[in-house]
């Protein structure tokens, strides 16, 4: 008896990336009925994640669509109800509360690990989701690249990905402190470096924090290679016991940090979202809300188009480009704009940024402005 082989299911939509932004994209597209092939961009490093995301009301409302959000761990998921924010010399100082924006909470902090399982986990019972390895030649009518900031296959189509690099790295670690969080993030903008104490509940519920501290390199590099109690002092002496004690509760890991934007978010068959198409400093916390805000749009953009165009029509993914080409920009250039603010030591610049911090903390309107801008409220 001859046997007979099936040939593969048509695909609508190929998606290059699997991580947060790629399984958000597939889950938001299955949900519309499209063929979806869920394409590993690597094989997995088996290294622990130790990031956490700030996720945006805008964020967590598409992971509430999408039937994501319920099902994350309660300690996977930590709300920040204020926001302390210094400068590098005194007066410098401005704070942000949820009471004063009038929202549950200014953003919520959740574990990077967490969020990806539960993605997953959906998309195990999602229908028209196929899985692909990274070799597997997939073939469709739209490509979504969703591989991150050293995208292979954006390379291989010759789309020009201007970066800047800033020549810092950000480290990252979970943190325990002596003291409860109550909620509150607290951020040090310095020359030259920006330290960042994301409220956490791992490992220790109401005692963590999520670490993010960007340095120049060299200095990076030291910090990386101390014996964890070195670690744990310079990273005391530099936040000043505003936390209390803090100790390391994970290994460190470390990036390359940089600015840059795709020449072109989309092309006949083709799309970029993520870190594929924009990367910012994560300064600001809003690297994945860029990305997931991505996907809102693209998925609103092809769920709109008419009946008789085709997935990969250039006109209809030119729609998804001009809707985030400018919001992603502006974020590039606030965040560039306040690295390189802080960055000087100059004397006059330095009194010059600390007052204008403690300025806008003074005038409740602008404050509210900024604080809906950055946290996408």
């Amino acid at each position: 008896m001859t046997s007979v082989r099936m040939a593969p299911d048509p695909t609508d939509v190929c998606i290059r990336g699997a991580g947060a932004v790629g399984a958000s994209l597939a889950l938001a597209l299955s949900r519309q009925g499209l063929r979806v092939v869920l394409q590993a961009a690597s094989a997995p490093t088996g290294q622990p994640d130790v990031r956490t995301y700030a996720l945006n009301a805008a964020s967590v409302s598409l992971l509430q669509s999408l039937k994501v959000w319920e099902a994350m761990p309660p300690d996977a998921v930590t709300p920040v109800h204020d926001m302390q924010v210094e400068g590098d010399a005194r007066p410098g100082a401005i704070s942000f509360s949820a009471w004063e924006q009038s929202v549950p909470a200014l953003c919520w902090i959740v574990d990077a690990a967490a969020l990806e399982e539960v993605l997953h986990a959906a998309l195990r019972f999602a229908p028209h989701v196929r899985r692909a390895g990274p070799d597997d030649s997939v073939q469709a009518p739209l490509t979504a690249l969703c591989e991150g900031k050293h995208s292979a296959t954006r390379q291989r189509l010759g789309i020009v990905f201007e970066m800047h690099w800033y020549g810092q790295r950000a480290i990252a670690a979970r943190l325990v402190a002596d003291r409860p969080h109550h909620g509150t993030a607290r951020q040090w903008f310095r020359s030259p470096d920006v330290l960042a104490l994301l409220p956490f509940d791992r490992p220790q519920p109401g005692h963590a924090y999520g670490l993010v501290w960007s340095l120049p390199e060299a200095r990076a590099a030291e910090l990386l290679a101390l014996p964890g109690a070195d670690f744990e002092q310079a990273l005391n002496e530099a936040t000043g016991g505003a936390a209390g004690r803090l100790q390391l509760g994970s290994e460190r890991a470390a990036w390359p940090l940089g600015v840059g934007q795709a020449r072109h978010f989309s092309g006949p068959g083709w799309v970029l979202l993520g870190d594929s198409a924009h990367v910012v400093h994560p300064l600001a916390g809003q690297g994945l809300n860029l990305g997931l805000a991505d996907v809102q749009v693209l998925a609103d953009t092809l769920a709109a188009r008419e009946s008789w165009r085709p997935l990969g029509d250039e006109r209809l993914l030119a729609r998804y480009a001009r809707r985030r080409l400018g919001p992603t920009a502006a974020m590039a250039t606030v965040t560039d704009g306040l690295l390189h603010l802080f960055a000087p030591p100059t004397p006059w610049l330095r009194e010059l940024r600390n007052r204008g911090l403690s300025l806008v903390d003074h005038l409740p309107g602008a404050k509210r402005w900024l604080a809906g801008r950055a946290l996408g409220l």
